[in-house]
């Protein structure tokens, strides 16, 4: 038995927030440990790569349970309607410029990326809520046709400068530039916009 195979992953608090009309990825069908269980079973398989970071691993959802997860972006065309808004993901963040479409049609999933973070690298922002080894962060659907998912600009500049609600990193500039040029492709709809 190898490292990885006697871990567990928690489910985060913070991806609790990825439900129907959060405007964000969420499931139809799994609950959240589930998904959590699903992506121990992943880990075991080898089906990971390393995040941004050490202690950030982005497990690959089985291609048999994408159909379970919505899309949340559209393509941005000429007749893309978009609307900007100053919001806060949690209270003891700074607030930023959230921008979202007013139409369009909602990608098909082409994969699931499910972010886990180890329990050390939470506990130094204090953002661990249970006691597993790794904890779900994130569940990422990837429009199809995208190959690698950039993290959003707004996410890299909260870890690049250690900000609350960030988790400390350094990003390369290709990857600055991968993050700016997919955000002004594609947008996120707003499920609370009324057509």
């Amino acid at each position: 038995m190898n490292f990885i195979e006697k871990q567990k992953v928690g489910v985060n608090d913070f991806v609790r927030r990825q439900l129907e009309g959060s405007g964000k990825t969420y499931s139809k069908s799994m609950t959240f440990d589930e998904i959590a269980k699903h992506a121990e079973e992943q880990m075991i398989r080898n089906a990971f790569s390393e995040g941004y970071r050490k202690g950030v691993l982005v497990v690959n959802a089985d291609n048999s349970i994408i159909d379970n997860f919505i899309c949340p972006f559209v393509l941005i065309k000429q007749d893309t309607l978009l609307i900007s808004k100053f919001v806060k993901r949690q209270e003891n963040e700074e607030p930023f410029i959230q921008t979202r479409a007013l139409n369009g049609s909602l990608l098909k999933t082409g994969k699931v990326e499910l972010i886990l973070y180890r329990h050390d690298v939470l506990k130094e922002n204090n953002e661990n809520t249970t006691k597993a080894e790794w904890e779900l962060i994130s569940i990422n659907s990837v429009p199809e046709g995208i190959d690698k998912m950039p993290i959003g600009p707004v996410t890299m500049m909260r870890n690049q400068f250690n900000l609350n609600g960030g988790t400390k990193a350094f990003y390369s500039s290709n990857e600055w530039a991968n993050s700016v040029r997919f955000y002004q492709q594609y947008a996120i709809l707003d499920p609370n916009y009324e057509r």
